[in-house]
């Protein structure tokens, strides 16, 4: 598991405010009433199997990634790319502007005050052109949700406990704000809490949004916001992403937001270690700006432009990073254009990037060939193991909750079926589960292709596998 990634809210519910995925140390049990001592679980089973490096890349759509702190601690500036010149405190801003398609993803988390059990902590994207033209900025797809709510008018998506497969139909499935998020952005989704588009006018602070992350009302006071928004700018432009106390009914004010962009940082948290240095890692978490917000890739064998099915089994990761490549050598996480000191060098995890795949599949045998498509989690590694390992006994911890979306799989007669969508709750080394077969005459050809946004509550890597169809054992 990540050491320090965007932590689950269940698993903050569960912590101190500012605690980290280290648990407390456990209460000392007289000797007389110690419990028994439970079996050592069984070892990790490896999966002998290739495991390839993901083809493709990110593209160079910049995304505003502001994810640290996640948990708030105080108001101030979140996220800035105003140029520093003439700020109040200048190393608050990172002076990059932003022109054509950009992104944003934000992901925080509000323990309230301890005096109040009403606090409601505000947050607000801001903009202005970077330049003496007015810019119009359209939103062509964003979504938010809160852990918690109360009010009809602010969605939300519970940490549910939900089967580890689902297909997403009329009704869609979420477990956790990100989940929610993340399904809603691979409709191409608009909330209706968002305009359409804006005029930002040159010289001047534009209120894009203003959304509450509230804790009136629940038990522990603790509550969690993802959003992640789509853009297109006509010119260049400033965003930044503001945080403040305020009335549990009433936001602030455009003149708060105005005062807050000339003050100081929300206090930052989880020091990274320096990239590259031996040892231990702690990520740290995101405040930067990253280049790229999508990767697509065709996955075929090399010199072809097909995958022959005689290579399963074999995985791709999704979502590789720094200490987590599987053995394939392959880093996926986006780099940043530019962040905070104390803050994260990369985008360990790559939060909200979508991953667009396709697999040109070819049955270059002479019988006819079943397969099974699915999305795991195997143990994390970096180094080559032969295959992948998974937990025979699965732990507690959730690795991946979110939605994939599959085109090509069989339908009901073993034709290749249009776009179906399927929500995973995934556990650490779960292999599975699978997502559907594909059914290839000898020589048949059949295009696969599968879509997932990188969900906020979950922990990399996961692995996208092509897997035999195992014989069904045979009756005595």
């Amino acid at each position: 598991m990540l050491p320090v990634a965007a932590l689950p809210l269940a698993a903050l519910a569960q912590a101190a405010p500012g605690a980290t995925a280290k648990q407390a140390e456990p209460r000392s049990t007289p000797a007389a009433t110690a419990p028994a001592v439970s079996p050592s679980p069984p070892p990790p089973q490896l999966r002998r199997q290739s495991v390839r490096a993901l083809p493709g890349g990110l593209d160079a759509v910049p995304m505003i990634n502001d994810n640290n702190p996640e948990l708030i601690r105080g108001p101030g500036i979140l996220l800035s790319t105003f140029a520093p010149a003439g700020r109040g405190v200048p190393q608050a801003h990172l002076d990059l502007p932003l022109n054509g398609r950009f992104d944003l993803f934000s992901h925080h988390v509000y323990a309230g005050k301890p005096e109040s059990l009403d606090s409601t902590l505000w947050l607000a994207v801001v903009a202005a052109p970077r330049g003496k033209q007015p810019v119009t900025l359209r939103l062509l797809s964003g979504s938010t949700a809160l852990s918690q709510s109360l009010d009809p008018a602010q969605p939300s998506a519970p940490f549910l406990p939900l089967p580890e497969l689902l297909q997403q139909g009329s009704t869609p499935v979420f477990s956790g704000p990100g989940s929610r998020v993340a399904t809603e952005l691979l409709q191409r989704y608009r909330s209706p809490l968002f305009p359409e588009r804006w005029t930002l006018a040159p010289g001047s602070l534009t209120t894009l949004m203003v959304l509450p992350i509230p804790v009136r009302g629940l038990d522990p006071l603790l509550n969690g916001r993802n959003l992640q928004l789509r853009f297109q700018s006509d010119g260049p432009v400033d965003v930044a992403t503001l945080a403040s106390y305020g009335d549990p009914d009433t936001p602030p004010g455009s003149e708060s937001w105005q005062a807050l962009l000339e003050g100081p940082l929300s206090p930052r948290e989880h020091t990274p270690t320096p990239r590259g240095q031996k040892g231990g890692i702690i990520y740290s978490r995101v405040s930067g700006v990253q280049t790229g917000s999508t990767w697509r890739g065709r996955i075929s064998d090399p010199g072809s432009p097909y995958l022959s099915v005689r290579q399963a089994p074999i995985s791709w990761p999704i979502a590789s990073l720094e200490r987590g490549s599987l053995g394939t050598g392959q880093v996926q996480t986006a780099e940043l254009a530019g962040f905070y000191p104390g803050t994260a060098w990369a985008a360990h995890g790559n939060y909200g990037v979508e991953y667009d795949l396709s697999l040109p599949l070819r049955n270059d045998t002479a019988k006819p060939v079943q397969l099974q498509l699915a999305l795991e989690s195997p143990i994390k590694a970096d180094q080559p193991q032969g295959g992948l390992r998974f937990h025979s006994v699965l732990p507690r911890a959730v690795m991946f909750r979110g939605t994939v979306e599959v085109r090509g799989l069989d339908d009901g007669a073993g034709r290749p079926s249009g776009r179906q969508s399927f929500h995973l709750v995934q556990r650490a080394g779960q292999a599975g589960p699978v997502l559907g077969r594909i059914s290839l005459a000898p020589g048949q050809v059949r295009q696969v292709q599968v879509r997932l946004i990188y969900p906020a509550d979950a922990t990399p890597p996961q692995v996208l596998s092509l897997l035999p169809v195992e014989p069904a054992p045979q009756r005595l």
